[in-house]
């Protein structure tokens, strides 16, 4: 069996991920893996430290962000047509132009995009696409929204701009946590998938080494959104089930 992590927040991540990144890269060696990625929230601060820890163990490291993508353009100060704020999306670095147009991508982000979050918008992913591979990302994405929405003929047209403009390096991704939103959109990824002959892959969204660390980082949560554990209307993490988990798993 061969499995991959290329989903992956660090402490980067912030107050948002609990990986330290020399232990995720010793975790993924445990797990008898020769590769990891790191894709954290909005930024690339880890990505030389996760570069130069992997590298000296000898793990190949794939380097990579969750950009915020805005709904509309990021000049715009307001949210969606929807009332969201941002997606999510996942570009990893297939070459080094490719992380030249990450940096690129994540720096506008902030001088340009920010609105909350740091956001990227379609028309200046279409300037720095080239050396990237884009995975459809997790629930927050463009299209799993969509999908969730019921409009599956938008979800259809975002599948189609994103493989227009990655070709085959654009993978819809599905992911299982135990989540029952994420069960109901994987017959929609499968179809968009037949219908416009895209690849899936299989990706576990990591915030945590282990699933033991579940409360720890439901406490991190509550410093990231300044809310208390008790609080019932807060923030949180649906499932323990946001760790990295080994291939077998």
């Amino acid at each position: 069996m061969s499995f991959i992590h290329l989903h992956c927040h660090s402490d980067y991540s912030l107050l948002d991920g609990a990986c330290r990144i020399p232990a995720l890269v010793q975790t993924a060696i445990d797990h008898g893996t020769n590769a990891v990625a790191l894709t954290d929230h909005g930024n690339m601060f880890g990505a030389l430290e996760f570069y130069k820890k992997a590298k000296d163990a000898g793990v190949k490291p794939i380097v990579g962000c969750e950009l915020y993508m805005a709904s509309n353009s990021r000049h715009e100060k307001r949210p969606g047509p929807s009332g969201e704020l941002r997606y999510h999306q996942v570009l990893l670095v297939k070459n080094l132009t490719g992380y030249h147009n990450l940096v690129k991508l994540s720096s506008e982000a902030y001088l340009t995009g920010f609105y909350y979050k740091p956001r990227i918008d379609k028309e200046l992913l279409k300037e720095h696409s080239e050396g990237l591979i884009c995975l459809s990302s997790c629930l927050q994405g463009e299209i799993p929204q969509l999908l969730l929405s019921g409009n599956n003929d938008g979800a259809r047209e975002a599948a189609l701009f994103y493989k227009d403009l990655f070709g085959d390096d654009f993978y819809l991704e599905i992911q299982r946590h135990g989540i029952k939103d994420q069960e109901l959109i994987i017959p929609g990824i499968a179809e968009l998938a037949e219908d416009l002959q895209l690849k899936i892959i299989a990706s576990n969204d990591a915030h945590y080494l282990k699933k033991e660390h579940a409360d720890a980082h439901d406490v991190l949560l509550c410093v990231g959104t300044q809310a208390r554990r008790d609080d019932v209307e807060r923030f949180r993490f649906a499932t323990q089930e946001f760790y990295l988990k080994t291939p077998e798993e």
